[in-house]
């Protein structure tokens, strides 16, 4: 029996937690929504990918923080493989200190290694850097999810996905 001490142990969990960074599960689905639509449940803090079987993808999520949140109706109008991050003009308020642009699969990009962007405001559906976010209501309005949930959803969608976030 191998025994690690109390900093070691805390290190493997840590190591196990964020190794095991996706929590995406099929789930059984009795919504109105068609198949190959996204469905964000603001409150849940879930994202689910309807599939025609009667079933959905269900993905844990970040979502807006409180003031941030949005609701509606929505399409993928972008798709981007580690996509480059220029702030929001309500993010460089708060933080004037941000560079213009981030590069991407830059340590400090926000966006992860995929993003879908959204024909509505400055939204978009992506990676994320910190992948302690999720579960928590954080953004500006973004959905972040842990990176090898975006890259599985980013695989399934097409420009032009119907997006519903409902809180």
């Amino acid at each position: 029996m191998i025994r690690f001490g109390r900093r070691a142990s805390l290190f493997v969990v840590a190591f196990l937690l964020s190794a095991s960074a996706s929590a995406r599960e099929i789930v059984p689905y009795r919504g109105e929504a068609e198949p190959g639509t996204i469905i964000v449940r603001t409150e849940e803090r879930r994202l689910y990918f309807v599939r025609d079987d009667g079933t959905a993808w269900r993905y844990p999520v970040g979502v807006g923080r409180a003031g941030k949140q949005w609701s509606g109706h929505a399409r993928i109008d972008g798709k981007y493989v580690k996509p480059a991050w220029s702030p929001p003009d309500e993010v460089r308020r708060d933080n004037p200190r941000l560079p213009d642009i981030i590069p991407g699969g830059a340590s400090n990009n926000p966006m992860g290694a995929r993003a879908l962007t959204l024909d509505r405001d400055q939204y978009a559906i992506h990676g994320t850097n910190r992948p302690e976010s999720i579960g928590r209501f954080v953004s500006y309005g973004c959905i972040r999810m842990h990176n090898a949930d975006i890259i599985h959803l980013f695989d399934q969608v097409s420009v032009g996905t119907p997006v519903v976030v409902s809180r």
